[in-house]
């Protein structure tokens, strides 16, 4: 039985060694209990740090060490996925570099896999410990507003952390669209999910890459990638001001006829017009979010482009592994 855990880092030079040692305990432990061989992937997203060479010198020295890294950042969606092709295990583990993702968690969600009963072991946050009140106010925010307005249910607290049965991933792989939000795919794919509550950890190196205009904007691929309601209140919001502006002409048709054509009233003339103005062209600015996604996903670009692998590296130096 293998499990593949991947790592998807972006600057993350300080994390990789401390993750690593971490991981590795876990993984001695498991190959005592379950009998699991382990490979680590880290997925260098372009970083501008060493994490790369990190990367490099952790291959060196354990050969169940891979990576993959990017000819520049393209997001930690892509990461996540390009780490899901180059998995082999018969499960595999997405999980970040600095620990917030506790890899002690590995063996109870192993177990529940082993049941059968489940295809996903999947991780949730009860606390949101160490971060600061606002981010904390959006973030439930935007769960209350995507599960009102999709299909598809998103837990709140969820994290990328969790550990998938193969035939899972073969489902995430086959959904190849380049405008991703993970969260919402691992649950579109359905299969039974087991979840695993923890307290929020700390980093225990670097610096959070997620702020909150980051965050702004990977709620709206979330919204835009599982819900079509935004254009659904775009035509509503149309609907109630043509009945507005209908009801209106009707007034001043009536009040003219009655009272004749008094010519007051003009700066309220101007507030309507700049708020029907300022509905339009949010209705347009949702039209043209959805117009764009499916402008980037017509151009069938590649969701990353790879640099180089532990494979390359070591062909690089005749063919033969350092392990060798």
């Amino acid at each position: 039985m293998l499990i593949s855990l991947i790592v998807p880092c972006y600057n993350e030079e300080e994390a990789m060694p401390l993750f690593y040692r971490e991981a590795s305990r876990v993984a001695a432990a498991m190959k005592a209990s379950h009998g699991a061989d382990f490979e680590f992937i880290f997925v260098d997203d372009g970083s501008k740090d060493g994490t790369l060479r990190v990367a490099r010198e952790l291959h060196d020295a354990d050969p169940r060490v891979r990576y993959v890294s990017f000819s520049r950042n393209f997001g930690k969606e892509a990461g996540i996925y390009a780490g899901l092709q180059a998995a082999r295990g018969d499960y595999v583990a997405t999980m970040d570099a600095d620990l917030q993702d506790p890899p002690a968690l590995l063996p109870e969600m192993l177990d529940a896999l082993l049941t059968g009963d489940y295809d996903c072991a999947a991780t949730r946050r009860t606390t949101r410990k160490g971060e600061p009140r606002l981010r904390s106010w959006f973030a439930r925010l935007f769960y209350r507003i995507i599960n009102k307005m999709s299909d598809t249910e998103i837990v709140d607290g969820a994290r990328d952390f969790r550990l998938m049965s193969r035939r899972m991933v073969d489902a995430v792989l086959e959904m190849a669209e380049y405008n991703r939000f993970s969260k919402g795919i691992f649950s579109w794919v359905g299969f039974s999910t087991k979840w695993f509550d923890y307290e929020n950890v700390e980093r225990v190196a670097g610096q959070t890459k997620w702020n909150f205009w980051s965050l702004f904007k990977y709620s709206i691929e979330g919204i835009v990638g599982f819900s079509t309601t935004p254009l659904l209140a775009a035509a509503a919001a149309g609907v109630v001001f043509c009945v507005a502006a209908f009801i209106g002409i009707l007034f001043v048709v009536v009040r003219a006829l009655l009272f004749g054509d008094p010519t007051a009233g003009w700066p309220s003339l101007v507030c309507i017009i700049l708020l029907c103005s300022g509905v339009q062209l949010f209705c347009l600015g949702i039209v043209g979010e959805y117009l764009a996604k499916t402008y980037l996903e017509v151009k069938h670009r590649p969701i990353y482009l790879t640099r180089e692998t532990e494979q390359d590296r070591d062909a690089r130096r005749g063919g033969k592994s350092p392990h060798a």
